[in-house]
């Protein structure tokens, strides 16, 4: 996200524009906690995680009178479109507040989830799977060590395209997914059959949101049915939200911050800068909003072919 605000700002700038930061999201905007901001005020933060401009979610800016003030606050503040970076939620708020208002928004996609329709990416997910697969690959070496079976757990509530790439780079040998129904039996027999094979370590990767349940309790149901394996689980839980940026999501999010501020000065509003088939795209608010990418199937069938 770093990157898509120095993007923003810089972008912003170059065109003659006066640029304010927004601290806390819609939270802030109500609260009137605004920071002026230059060229300067973006140096060094290419390579941090998080955000220098935080984020909260505002309950407050769910209700009239919430938007009626952050109106009022940012009007006195002359700010006349705003570059929003966010996922569904975000941008929800966002067309309500356009709707009632008439702000211009556009919107930067900004999740670790990839589940957004109308981008390729979104910002965060290269850098949560490489810093999963950081993980995989150190607990590959202690269970290959010791010959044991370990369920990986990542993030992923309703959408599995962390655990699916991260599987699939780490050479999982199963990658349990919320869009997929999990047969805990059908999995053990996969896992026997790898023993077979010799194989001297096993890795599941589990996204959280699997209907089967989280690594621990599958884990769990595996070792009632089998007690015969040595079993671990590890949940990497919010170390993949954070961390120094790959390459990629610093190069996504400073195309990205270009092509929305770029499109809001030409007066374009209420839709979200994505990056589809190499190119920047863009969607409309209520079709980003009420879609979600759908899994990549065939890369869930590579996955198994490679996992024997």
């Amino acid at each position: 996200m770093n990157a898509c605000v120095r993007a923003v700002v810089r972008t912003g700038i170059f065109h003659g524009a006066k640029i304010t930061g927004l601290m806390r999201g819609f939270q802030g905007m109500i609260e009137g906690d605004f920071i002026s901001m230059n060229a300067r005020s973006v140096s060094n933060i290419i390579h941090r995680g998080g955000t220098i401009l935080k984020s909260a979610r505002s309950n407050d800016f769910m209700s009239k009178e919430g938007r009626k003030a952050a109106f009022d606050v940012i009007s006195k503040q002359g700010i006349e479109g705003l570059v929003a970076i966010g996922g569904d939620g975000t941008f929800r708020g966002a067309t309500i507040f356009s709707e009632e208002y008439g702000i211009p928004f556009m919107g930067i996609p900004g999740t670790i989830d990839n589940d957004l329709f109308g981008t390729d990416f979104t910002l965060g997910f290269d850098t949560a799977v490489n810093t999963a697969v950081d993980a995989i690959d150190k607990i590959r070496d202690t269970a290959a060590s010791h010959d044991r079976l370990f369920f990986i757990e990542v993030m992923g509530r309703d959408a599995g395209y962390i655990a699916l790439w991260a599987g699939m780079a780490g050479g999982a040998e199963a990658i349990l997914l919320p869009e997929e129904k999990t047969n805990v039996e059908s999995l053990l027999a996969l896992l026997r059959k790898g023993e077979q094979n010799l194989k001297t370590s096993s890795i599941v990767i589990v996204c959280e949101g699997d209907d089967a349940g989280g690594a621990t309790e599958i884990a769990r149901q595996v070792k009632a049915l089998d007690d015969s394996f040595d079993t671990r689980v590890t949940i990497l839980g919010h170390v993949q939200r954070g961390g120094s940026p790959s390459a990629f999501d610093r190069i996504l999010g400073s195309k990205l911050g270009v092509a929305a501020t770029e499109a809001l000065l030409k007066g374009e509003h209420g839709k979200m800068a994505g990056i589809f088939n190499n190119k920047i795209s863009f969607t409309e608010f209520s079709k980003a909003t009420k879609q979600h990418a759908p899994l990549d199937r065939e890369m869930l069938r590579y996955s198994k072919i490679l996992a024997i």
